[in-house]
């Protein structure tokens, strides 16, 4: 029978596991702070059940996961659900690999399916009301109308545009270069629209927010110091309501709006796919609908007997 100590033992090993793995992810996977953190609520959850049902990791079988993950699929969306999933399998994978496990037990744990649906998108007509927003002759407003421009001129993510340096702009040729997730740099080419807005930001508005401080980062708030994801969302909600838009206006329906217009237009998927960052095509195929739809647009326009 185990003693109140052995129990508190068994759950600072339990913990010091979880936290090995966090660092794991973060100095040797290279994986954004927002992904580790979302791990680590996942991870904190699972050890909570653990210790729930007297369990450490190496006493963790297929069917202890099947049981928690069971008791999960009613109380999250597909998409968290799925998240989850993917934490415990990393995790298990990173304790076989360290030695800590000899077998794997999450290794054949299924990954719940999710229905990829495609955020809420702006029309092109939306999106111009929503880029006229911000007032130009304000210091405030020159930063805000060169990240709303940058953003839809490159579809970067949020954390991507919050995390701009100036160095990471060249003006000269119209690019900019960013580390998506995993770290990995790419470069965006944006549009003279957005190059003139940062051109007359860098120009009239970043010094004087900047103020006394040296941060070398682009977009600044009130105070001078970096903006944040959560300042950005305040940004555009106050835009999109500016603009009359009813839509739920985000960063991320921004950047969706960016890459469904590129085709609507004629781009390819894989030149989207390289300019929003995706690893893998199958992210971008989301967007195959809107291909699609230009095809029968193309085929109804052209065809002799329609």
């Amino acid at each position: 029978m185990k003693t109140g100590c052995d129990t508190k033992q068994a759950e600072g090993a339990t913990d010091r596991l979880a936290d090995a793995f966090l660092h794991y992810l973060r100095v040797e996977r290279g994986l954004a702070e927002n992904t580790i953190e979302a791990y680590a609520r996942d991870i904190a959850r699972f050890t909570s059940y653990l210790v729930e049902e007297d369990l450490s990791p190496d006493r963790v079988t297929y069917e202890t996961l099947g049981r928690y993950v069971g008791r999960l699929s009613g109380a999250l969306s597909a998409r968290s659900l799925a998240r989850n999933v993917s934490a415990l399998k990393m995790f298990f994978r990173f304790l076989t690999a360290e030695g800590i496990l000899q077998d794997n037990p999450a290794r054949l744990l299924p990954t719940p399916r999710q229905s990829r649906r495609l955020p809420s998108v702006l029309t092109r007509e939306e999106v111009e009301r929503l880029l006229a927003g911000p007032d130009p002759s304000t210091p405030l407003g020159r930063r805000d109308q060169a990240m709303l421009e940058l953003l839809y001129a490159t579809g970067l993510r949020v954390s991507e545009l919050v995390g701009l340096k100036i160095s990471n702009l060249n003006l000269e040729v119209g690019f900019v270069r960013t580390f998506g997730k995993g770290a990995k740099e790419r470069l965006v080419p944006m549009g003279d629209r957005a190059r003139e807005a940062l051109q007359d930001y860098l120009r009239e508005g970043r010094e004087t927010l900047r103020k006394t401080s040296n941060t070398g980062y682009l977009f600044l708030n009130r105070r001078g110091g970096p903006l944040t994801r959560q300042g950005f969302w305040k940004i555009i909600k106050k835009y999109g309501a500016l603009a009359g838009i009813r839509k739920s206006i985000t960063p991320h329906g921004l950047r969706h709006s960016f890459a469904s217009h590129l085709l609507e237009r004629g781009a390819d998927l894989r030149s989207v796919q390289v300019m929003l960052g995706h690893a893998d095509i199958s992210t971008t195929q989301i967007y195959t609908h809107v291909t699609r739809e230009r095809l029968k647009k193309i085929h109804e326009s052209c065809h002799p007997r329609p």
